[in-house]
Formats: structure tokens, C-alpha cells, sequence
């Protein structure tokens, strides 16, 4: 059985080596000046839709690296309504998406005020408004108890399954999660950056909660990086490159936390990734600047609402193929008008209809 990093006598004492990080900590710390920078020269509506662009995929991918799909209109409808940003076709979103809408906005809007026991508990009841993690019922808004045996991290089929980690007993959760909160709520001097990594690990090989736990970190780790921009707004989603890199970072969590104090590669993972998201976070804003260069030329231009609602969709970054019968279903129309829609836009030069023709047509645009 491995030793777990909980288990060392000098827990939590966590050290790294602070000369290999110099030069990856500094490279993004000019990556997040950059965009910051850029970010100003944009106009105030620009900057809305980077930042609802951001939360969404923040929302959107920290769930699916738990293996829950959320549904994306309902994810982006939540926020936008909570920043009284206006956007076509608005939706209706169900507890649960509201409920992780509501933690992530709490902890980037207030990263200012102190992490708390009861701010946790809070989070966590709204990340599991019915009591249920799937079938199972489990306690919400408090420590875990252990009562089914020790809190574990496993994969496999039953009876085959491999313990990936074993968290610290339950009794000793009000002692370690006091000891992680006077961590994250002290001044103590250090890179904010690192304050972030630390704070994600240390979160999740505490394991406090029954489930939930990783969603719960990564947002910890986003007010981290809220305050080290001193900023609520955010440009790059941490959660989206975890989401690309979901077997990378399951490996690196796993290897932090069997080989010892001593974190370091964890650290350089940490920044590594942080330093793509944000890279990745420069190919959403040259779409949302080919966006507004759109509309721009299209100012002149007779559109209807349903036209505009579409071509909105399509700038976002449609799923799949736009056809009739899905213009009819989104815009709800019927087919008719539907297809007089999608042949204005084709004479107006605004979308084309793709190879392949009958029952399989669709759309894009030009």
C-alpha cells in the first residue's frame, strides 16, 4: 500500500523547488499581463462576451471532467442573466446547472472575501440541490463521515477496481480543513500562481466532501487566480485546458499525492496548463472579434429576429450541422418558414448550402 502524502510525518509541510519554477512562473505571469492588457483596449461589450465565453466553458468543462454533461444554452443563459448581460435566446436552466452556476460566480465575483467553512457548505449544497450524486443519497453542505468506509478514489469494474488514493479519516477533517483555510485566507508571503496550484491539491487530497470535491478545488483555484489579477472579470477558462487534459492531470494529481512533500512536478503541471489556457484563451477572442467585425458589415442588412438569433448560434460555435429542421426546432417556426430564412441568408450572401443535397442538407456560413 502507498504511502500517501497525508500520512508523512511532517504533513503539511509542502516544499518545491523554487529555482525550476522562476522561469515557467515568469513566462506566465507576462502571458496574463499580455492578455489583461489587450483585454483593456477592447470595448466594454467585447469584454462582456469574453467573459460570459469564459464562465460558460469554466461551468460547462469542470463538469465534464466529473463525467456530467451540462447542456451549454442553459449554462450560458444562467450566467448572463446573473451579469444582467443580455443575449439572444434566453433559457430556462434546471437546479443543477443554476446551482454550479451559482459557486463559480461566488468565488471569481467575491474572491475578496475570506474562504469560509460555511461559504463550502454553501457551495456544496448548490452543487447537489437534491441530496443525490446520481442515485446515491449523501450528506450535502457538510464533512464527509466515512460512514461506508474510507473516502477512496478508484477506478475499474467491481471487484476489479484499483485505489487511485485514499483520503485522510473523517475525524481528522475539522483539524485539516481549519489548517487549509488559514492557509488560504493568510498574507503570507509567495507567488499568487503557486498560492493557486497548492490550493488545489491541498483542497483535493483532503477530500472533505462525499463528491464533488474536484469541481469544488478547481473553483477554490480560480478565486486564487482572481485575486492575483485583482480582477472578478476572467479571459481564460483553467477548467476547459484541465478538460483537454484530463488524463495528464488525473496522472499528475496521483503522482502528487503518493510521492511525498516535495510537489514540484505538481507546481510545473499546474503553471504548464496554466500558461495554454491562456493561450487558448486568445483563439476565443479572435472569435469573438470576427464576431463583431460580422455584425459590423452587416448593420445594413434586413435580418428578422430568428435570422439574427441564428447567426449569433453560428458565430458561437454551432454543434453539428445546421439544417431546416433544426433552424424550425431552435427558432420555433415552422419548416416553411424555416427554409424562407436560410434562402434570404443564401441570397444575401450570408450562409451556403454544403455538399450533398435531399434529406441531408445543411448550412454554413459563408
Amino acid at each position: 500500500m502507498p504511502l500517501y502524502n497525508h500520512q508523512h510525518p511532517d504533513w503539511p509541510q509542502w516544499r518545491w523547488n523554487r529555482e525550476r519554477l522562476v522561469e515557467p512562473l515568469a513566462a506566465v505571469s507576462r502571458q496574463q499581463g499580455r492578455l489583461i492588457g489587450y483585454l483593456e483596449a477592447l470595448g466594454f461589450q467585447l469584454r462582456q462576451e469574453a467573459v460570459l465565453r469564459t464562465l460558460t466553458a469554466d461551468v460547462i468543462k469542470t463538469s465534464e471532467i466529473e463525467g456530467e454533461k451540462l447542456d451549454a444554452g442553459q449554462v450560458r443563459s444562467s450566467i448572463a442573466r446573473r451579469l444582467g448581460i443580455k443575449i439572444a435566446g434566453m433559457q430556462a436552466a434546471d437546479r443543477n446547472v443554476e446551482g454550479i452556476v451559482e459557486m463559480m460566480l461566488d468565488a471569481t465575483g467575491h474572491f475578496t472575501q475570506p474562504l469560509t467553512e460555511a461559504r463550502l457548505f454553501a457551495w456544496h449544497a448548490s452543487l447537489f440541490p437534491t441530496g443525490r450524486s446520481g442515485m446515491a443519497r449523501i450528506i450535502v453542505g457538510a464533512w464527509r463521515d466515512d460512514r461506508s468506509g474510507p473516502m477512496q478514489v478508484v477506478s475499474g469494474p467491481l471487484g476489479k477496481e484499483k485505489v487511485h488514493y485514499e483520503a485522510p479519516a473523517a475525524t481528522r477533517l475539522n483539524g485539516e480543513m481549519s489548517a487549509f483555510l488559514a492557509f488560504f485566507n493568510g498574507n503570507e508571503p509567495g507567488d499568487p500562481l503557486l498560492k493557486a496550484a497548492l490550493a488545489h491539491l491541498w483542497f483535493v487530497t483532503i477530500h472533505p466532501f462525499e463528491d464533488g470535491n474536484g469541481r469544488i478545488a478547481r473553483a477554490i483555484a480560480d478565486m486564487q487566480l482572481a485575486r492575483s489579477e485583482g480582477s472578478s472579470q476572467r479571459f481564460y477558462s483553467m477548467s476547459a485546458q484541465i478538460r483537454e487534459e484530463r488524463n495528464s492531470y488525473y496522472e499528475n494529481l496521483e503522482r502528487a499525492q503518493q510521492g511525498g512533500l516535495d510537489i514540484t512536478p505538481w507546481m510545473e503541471w499546474f503553471i504548464a496548463c496554466l500558461g495554454r489556457a491562456i493561450v487558448r484563451s486568445q483563439e476565443m477572442l479572435a472569435g469573438i472579434l470576427a464576431k463583431a467585425k460580422f455584425w459590423e458589415a452587416m448593420r445594413n442588412v434586413a435580418l428578422n429576429e430568428r435570422q439574427r438569433s441564428m447567426l449569433n448560434r453560428l458565430l458561437d460555435g454551432f454543434e453539428g450541422h445546421l439544417t431546416t429542421a433544426k433552424w424550425a426546432k431552435i427558432g420555433n417556426c415552422s419548416h416553411d418558414t424555416a427554409l424562407r430564412d436560410i434562402q434570404d441568408l443564401i441570397g444575401k450572401g450570408i450562409l451556403v448550402q454544403n455538399p450533398g443535397g435531399s434529406r441531408s442538407t445543411s448550412y454554413s456560413l459563408v
